[in-house]
């Protein structure tokens, strides 16, 4: 099930299940949150060509990212393989969704992408065993965890490299039915058509239940949080002008622009 978060018409932004009927996207609008107010339908819906897609949820309480979890990565970055996961903590104000910009700061000038795996938190937990970790994951989106990479050089944390607003794009929808042990993560840029990004979830140093399991260990979670898994290898520099595609399989494409501040 892919699970929608949109505006139509300028109203509020409302959740909705995309289906299919007579060959085109639809969207049965659902009567509240879904993550509180469970799966009720409201009887309406919409062609999924006539509304805006906005990131899929705003948690709540955090996000928390993943460094360095693909051995690529951390090679080309020049750092040795973590023994752990390595977490930060990105502000639920860093959350944009398809199509939002991506603000470029002028205190950077190295902003790169970061195509990632996102996991999206259904319930309140706390120490879950990793053979548990199912019972507690609601489904799974794209993120972009945008990273201003000079910064996370220059600071002793990563907090400003991380944490602008406009640096979690996430999206398009969140899917609740996925097999993520094996699922390919890839990178584009419009006018720069090659793939820059092109990993496979299978290349995780530390898999999905594991990480939930160690954030959980340290941190409640909470229905809305977001665990982003750590990108593969082939991060590189955004400009303004350029529009950024992350996807992955299973999922969709989540795709925005990038623009000076």
């Amino acid at each position: 099930m892919r699970i929608a978060r949109f505006t139509s018409d300028d109203d509020q932004p409302r959740f909705g299940v995309i289906g299919e009927r007579d060959g085109r996207s639809v969207l049965a609008v659902l009567t509240g949150d879904p993550l509180y107010a469970g799966i009720e339908l409201s009887g309406q819906s919409l062609s999924l060509d006539d509304v805006r897609l906005l990131a899929p949820l705003i948690p709540r309480s955090k996000v928390v990212g993943i460094g360095r979890n693909y051995a690529d990565h951390a090679a080309e970055l020049g750092h040795d393989l973590p023994t752990e996961p390595l977490m930060f903590l990105k502000p639920n104000t860093s959350v944009v969704g398809p199509g939002d910009p991506i603000v470029h700061p002028a205190t950077t000038g190295d902003l790169q992408w970061e195509a990632e795996l996102a996991v999206v938190i259904g319930r309140i937990c706390r120490d879950v065993p990793p053979d548990q970790a199912a019972d507690v994951i609601v489904g799974y989106t794209v993120a972009n965890d945008v990273t201003a990479r000079d910064l996370q050089r220059s600071d002793d944390q990563w907090t400003r490299a991380k944490g602008y607003d406009t640096f979690c794009p996430l999206g398009p929808w969140i899917e609740t039915d996925l097999d993520v042990s094996d699922l390919r993560v890839t990178t584009s840029l419009r006018g720069r058509d090659e793939l820059r990004q092109d990993g496979r979830t299978s290349q995780l140093i530390f898999d999905v239940p594991t990480l939930v399991a160690h954030v959980s260990s340290v941190m409640t979670l909470l229905p809305g949080d977001v665990i982003l898994t750590g990108t593969p290898a082939g991060v590189g520099r955004m400009v303004p002008g350029d529009e950024v595609s992350v996807s992955v399989e299973g999922i969709g494409t989540l795709t925005n622009p990038v623009l000076a501040a």
